[in-house]
């Protein structure tokens, strides 16, 4: 598997700080692997492979280890005979029971760094969460970006072009065991089982949902309408109308239930002259293209979505936290931010001469002097005025 190198250097500066690093990401996001390629780091720093203590907690060798008091046992058990520092390296935490009062206690009880993984963003909230509250840092996991699906297929030897990459990418995705899979085929049946576990384990079971109907379609209408503004009213009331019931509080729920698994990531509005957040209308994407495609209701290939979708993944994958930006009666893509820096960005498929107004203009309205950019699948250099205009696969391969 590909070194997952953007996330290795945000973990890297914590090594040995006393903080707890908790890696989050939807299921078969490549956690495991990056909890592998943590522990080779640690091993290239001649920590002595007794001192590293590992744990899958889905795999049945610790089905006896998944309350607090067992996970403490079984960590001070390994512990014992260790000479210095022991770094402790959890899979899918998620899966003990109050975890949360074990992992406080090993942090207070040994000289040790402890690194977990989990597959659901509510892992560090509840009451339970006190006990870690200002002693984490959290770090999201996301599906192959278009660069690392590249340097795999590179590795595995199916590379042909940078063309064939991006089209396979929009159809499968980014779920990093696709790839050694060996045809279309075994991909979408990957996919389809893929998405039965989370909505199955992730979300029915998680939260004790016998009807499922409704939550399923309520997940394939989201998928096909990527990047429109949200209205719960508006999609209750399409599934009433289609005999599903259901209501509106129901359907807040279940997107609350997708996105806390990751199989939903959501946008907010900004709005730039009021500088606000507004609390309405929010838009939804997709983790991964894959995912999507192998489920969605309706067979109409809407490119625009698609590219707006992938570059909301990339920016995200890139560490910025991701806006919707509503400029009077207009539309800026999104507001991109990391730490200090601020960037702007328009996407579209291809840019006709009717469109170029629409998407060079809008950026065009913003008087500061933050970046400006518009994304799209043309291949001329389309710059104007100091908007800069990427070729959709040449700004996803060069940051």
């Amino acid at each position: 598997m590909v070194l997952r190198k953007s996330y290795l250097d945000k973990i890297i500066p914590f090594i040995d700080q006393d903080l707890i690093k908790v890696l989050v990401g939807i299921r078969r996001c490549g956690k495991t692997v990056l909890l592998g390629q943590i522990k080779d780091v640690l091993l290239q720093r001649n920590i002595p492979a007794q001192n590293i203590i590992q744990a899958n907690f889905e795999s049945m060798r610790f089905r006896n280890t998944r309350t607090a008091e067992t996970l403490y046992d079984y960590i001070a058990e390994k512990a014992e005979g260790c000479t210095g520092k022991i770094y402790i390296l959890l899979d899918e935490i998620q899966e003990v029971e109050r975890w949360q009062i074990a992992i406080n206690s090993l942090r207070v009880d040994f000289d040790c760094d402890i690194y977990l993984t989990g597959s659901n963003s509510k892992l560090l909230s509840g009451e339970l969460a006190t006990y870690l509250s200002g002693r984490y840092i959290q770090i999201q996991l996301f599906p192959f970006s278009l660069a690392e699906a590249k340097q795999q297929c590179i590795e595995n030897g199916t590379y042909t072009s940078d063309e064939k990459l991006f089209a396979d990418y929009l159809k499968y995705g980014g779920f990093p065991q696709r790839f050694f899979l060996p045809d279309d085929h075994s991909i979408t049946t990957y996919l389809g089982d893929l998405y039965e576990a989370i909505i199955v384990r992730d979300i029915m079971l998680r939260h004790n949902i016998r009807e499922q109907t409704a939550l399923r379609n309520v997940l394939a209408f989201l998928l096909d309408n990527i990047g429109n503004p949200f209205s719960a009213r508006n999609i209750s009331g399409r599934m009433v109308s289609e005999g599903i019931k259901t209501t509106t509080a129901t359907v807040l729920n279940y997107v609350d239930y997708f996105k806390e698994a990751f199989i939903l990531l959501n946008a907010s509005r900004y709005d730039i002259k009021g500088k606000a957040l507004l609390s309405s209308t929010e838009k939804y994407y997709a983790v991964d293209l894959g995912l999507r495609n192998v489920i969605k209701k309706s067979e109409e290939l809407d490119s625009n979505k698609l590219y707006e979708n992938i570059v909301y993944l990339e920016m995200r994958s890139r560490g910025y936290e991701v806006q919707v930006g509503k400029l009077d009666d207009t539309e800026i893509d999104f507001i991109c931010y990391r730490g200090d820096e601020k960037l702007y960005i328009q996407v579209a498929y291809l840019i006709t001469p009717a469109d170029e107004e629409r998407e060079f203009g809008n950026l065009e309205r913003l008087h500061d002097n933050y970046p400006k950019y518009v994304i799209s699948g043309d291949l001329a250099n389309l710059s104007r005025n100091g908007i800069i205009h990427r070729n959709i696969i040449d700004f996803l391969l060069n940051p």
